[in-house]
């Protein structure tokens, strides 16, 4: 017994001195994965048992949101890092993730176009366009915009099974301004507010009820904080950072006046980032985020005593989203999503990314891999992301996620002023 006491303790001493020898950049990103795999180990034992049973929790297990396309990830940099981007360095397409981050951004302006072809497993028309945009107005202010257009493509609408077919293409869009500011050195604030129309097939009319449906309008503000500090440790230089927003709070929405209004897709996102400086010309970033719907759960099947929770208002709304749920405590950490990314960079020049979505299976089921990549111009930027659903059985081979790309180009005109100025 003594023998494999002494064994015990030698043997784990050597790893101990294994682990403190190693780089600590290395060290990091071993934490920071062990990490990604207790948090998905810990959302999987809160799933585990029957399927079928943890299913009947809620109706279909999803919460179901307006306009969802606010949520699609916009831009190719994050995407190819598992959508990951609340605490990343601060780029062109900040706006989306966190605005707050405009406030530490070098440049003085710059531009991005960002072309998604989506869901290609399903249909061959459906897009999303995004097109974000950054001016500094002094060392503290940052005023940033963006647009993003969302096309379901060409769809066939009938009013009974005899009518001739009316061919329409469905569109979403949605417009927000942000004001970002820089409170201290490492501490910043945004605010955005944002327009959001979605016409899904207005003008149609119920032949008995006689209500006709309409494009759905709204307004939504977002909230959010960035915290960044550089580490110095002898010639190599690193630096941590956190990001939070609070995205989407805004009115429901409804399609017709005969239908109960549904919630936008407000979210809570948290995440944190490590970047390490191996040497003048070699960098990599470790970052993960935490996302949650602010957005009621569903009532379970059969339920017909409780309260439906689309009745709720939105405030009323966002705090039972926190605690409420069919199946408890259970449930709700089920439906955080986890999005893990890593992104090696050389000589700020070119750019490999890679990454790791999660989403419970009673949620969504959303679980993908990413890879992606970035090369810098003088004029302008080129990102490209790819993902990889994963895949457990012949039946998921079919997922409709697969071959999903996008593709930026972030124009940073201010830069190449500057180094011809120089």
């Amino acid at each position: 017994m003594q023998i494999k006491t002494q064994n015990y303790v030698l043997f784990r001493t050597q790893c101990t001195l294994k682990f403190e020898i190693m780089p600590f950049w290395f060290r990091k990103i071993a934490i920071a994965l062990l990490l990604l795999f207790v948090c998905q180990n810990l959302l999987a034992q809160a799933g585990s048992g029957n399927y079928d049973e943890d299913a009947a929790w809620a109706t279909g297990g999803n919460i179901i949101t307006a306009v969802p396309f606010l949520l699609i990830s916009p831009d190719a940099r994050a995407s190819g890092m598992g959508d990951a981007g609340v605490a990343s360095s601060p780029d062109i397409n900040s706006q989306h993730w966190n605005a707050a981050k405009f406030a530490f951004i070098e440049d003085d302006f710059g531009i991005s176009l960002t072309y998604t072809p989506w869901l290609r497993m399903l249909v061959r028309d459906m897009n999303l366009l995004y097109l974000a945009g950054y001016y500094r107005l002094d060392n503290n202010w940052v005023l940033g915009a963006s647009m993003r257009y969302f096309s379901l493509g060409e769809v066939t609408f009938r009013r009974d099974r005899d009518d001739p077919p009316d061919v329409r293409r469905p569109n979403e869009y949605a417009f927000d301004v942000s004001l970002s500011r820089r409170l201290t050195e490492h501490f910043s604030l945004a605010v955005t507010g944002r327009y959001i129309r979605s016409d899904l097939g207005s003008g149609f009319q119920d032949h008995t009820t006689g209500v006709r449906t309409r494009a759905a309008n709204s307004g939504a503000v977002d909230v959010s904080m960035f915290y960044t500090r550089d580490i110095i440790r002898g010639s190599e230089p690193s630096s941590f950072a956190l990001g939070l927003n609070i995205s989407n709070i805004g009115a429901k929405i409804s399609y017709s006046e005969a239908m109960l209004r549904d919630f936008l897709p407000a979210n809570l996102r948290l995440g944190g980032a490590y970047t390490r400086q191996i040497d003048q010309f070699n960098e990599i970033t470790v970052m993960l985020d935490f996302n949650k719907l602010l957005v009621p759960t569903p009532l379970a099947r059969g339920d017909t005593t409780s309260r439906d929770p689309r009745e709720l208002g939105v405030m009323e709304g966002i705090f039972n989203s926190l605690h409420v749920a069919p199946g408890g405590f259970r449930e709700k950490m089920q439906e955080i999503k986890i999005s893990f990314g890593i992104e090696y960079t050389y000589n700020q020049v070119f750019s490999v990314r890679a990454g790791y979505f999660h989403e419970h299976r009673n949620k969504g089921g959303r679980q993908f891999f990413t890879v992606g990549a970035g090369l810098r111009f003088n004029v302008f930027e080129v990102d490209f992301a790819y993902l990889l659903p994963r895949t457990n059985n012949m039946a998921a081979a079919v997922n409709p996620l697969r071959n999903t790309m996008r593709f930026s180009l972030r124009f940073n005109f201010a830069e190449h002023m500057r180094r011809q100025n120089t």
